[in-house]
């Protein structure tokens, strides 16, 4: 990574004693010889610790390390990263597709990354780095020969879009849509809408692709992609199967491996940006029988003959129907067991969110719902049904499953603080 070398040296005016950076690192542990270390946080205690790892240099925000060669002092860590990321952003040839969303942000992000990947040499964020921190890190590891990027960037805080898209310096936008994520701090969709629609001040309208049934952005001018007939791309004869969604985009098959209508709109984002870029029916195709999915989205997992479906990486209203109904519609000739956890950052309406939940979930047709959660447990108290179940812990959900009920087929659905992969 020479350029990396050269803008670290341009944006910091010096000259380092450094010859190459091998890969840009926030975690002390997974420093390998030849990496830059950002010493963000408690990371400055383990600057000696990644020297000795033969780390090529460290920036970090502790006067003491002032006057070692390999170590640069800054007066903010995290800014300096930002600048750095941007900078050297500018240097890239490579295309960033940036992605935003209330929910699906890394299904589409994985999705597009392997629709791309099927032509381009193509990088995506990993994980969840999609904040102030995260996304900088994601641009500091793309390498010079990289043809596009695909980008996550997620917000909890008005003006962070802003500041992400800055930094990423974005070609494509994409906004999956607007829901009730972040609402403790948002309020309400009005202010999540106008926080993540400012992707669109960095981009032509021609580059922007939305879902064009959201009530939101189907006024917003871009590429719009949904199932209604005044959509660029629209979407017909969407239905599920064992092995995932069939559809049809613009009069041409598609097939991708993850139940859900939602998925399926997921996977129309992907193929429209394809089809933009010039990518043949084939080649998306391709592309997403490759797709490597980030786990727990509607993760299928058999364990010792019980399959469960892990969708519980993260939870809002909207998602937690939309997964309620994807599982409610796959027929897998056997009974079904939703076990339903809180959902964070509902703000001030928590519980009446957590109702609307419980009010989809009775009217599908799935046999039992065991829920979990302070949110939950309060919410469970407007309704008098036989197939709602509390559980304080996971233990005893394990046990319940062991005693009752490991023939069903099991989905798991909350946010991530709830650790619901726990009970697999």
């Amino acid at each position: 990574m020479k350029k990396l070398v050269e803008t670290l040296n341009e944006t910091f005016n010096n000259s380092f004693e450094v010859d190459d950076i091998s890969k840009v690192e926030i975690d002390s542990r997974n420093i390998k010889e030849g990496d830059l270390f950002f010493a963000i946080n408690n990371g400055k205690n383990y600057i000696a610790e990644v020297l000795e790892k033969k780390a090529s240099f460290v920036i970090c925000d502790d006067q003491k390390w002032s006057g070692n060669k390999k170590v640069l002092v800054v007066e903010d860590t995290v800014k300096a990263m930002q600048l750095l990321a941007k900078n050297y952003r500018k240097k890239l040839k490579i295309k960033i597709v940036g992605i935003t969303g209330s929910e699906g942000k890394t299904t589409t992000k994985d999705i597009i990354h392997g629709v791309l990947s099927s032509k381009y040499q193509t990088k995506k964020t990993l994980g969840n780095h999609n904040n102030h921190i995260g996304l900088p890190l994601t641009i500091l590891n793309l390498q010079e020969d990289d043809e596009f990027g695909v980008i996550e960037m997620g917000m909890s805080n008005k003006g962070e879009i802003p500041v992400l898209c800055d930094i990423a310096g974005i070609d494509y936008g994409v906004i999956t849509n607007i829901g009730d994520s972040h609402l403790e701090f948002m309020i309400n969709r009005d202010n999540v809408f106008a926080e993540k629609s400012q992707i669109k001040n960095y981009i032509d309208s021609d580059k922007l692709f939305l879902f064009g049934d959201d009530v939101y952005l189907k006024n917003l001018k871009g590429n719009k992609i949904g199932f209604n007939l005044e959509n660029n791309f629209i979407i017909r004869n969407y239905k599920e199967t064992p092995n995932g969604v069939d559809f049809i985009l613009n009069n041409k098959n598609y097939s991708f491996k993850l139940n859900g209508k939602h998925n399926c709109i997921n996977a129309s984002m992907g193929v429209a940006i394809g089809l933009s870029l010039g990518l043949t029916s084939s080649e998306i195709q391709k592309g997403l029988d490759l797709v490597n999915v980030t786990s727990m989205r509607f993760q299928k997992i058999e364990k010792n003959g019980t399959l469960y479906i892990n969708d519980a990486y993260n939870a809002s209203p909207v998602s937690m129907k939309a997964s309620l109904e994807t599982f409610d519609n796959i027929d897998f000739s056997k009974k079904k067991l939703a076990i339903l956890a809180d959902m964070g950052e509902m703000g001030s309406d928590e519980i009446k969110f957590h109702q609307e939940v419980l009010e989809y979930a009775l009217k599908t047709k799935i046999d039992t719902f065991i829920l979990m959660g302070s949110r939950m447990k309060e919410a469970m108290k407007s309704f008098n049904d036989e197939r709602l179940i509390y559980c304080d812990t996971k233990d005893e959900i394990k046990k319940l499953i062991s005693t009752s009920y490991k023939d069903n087929v099991i989905l798991l659905k909350g946010s991530n603080f709830n650790h619901l992969w726990k009970i697999i």
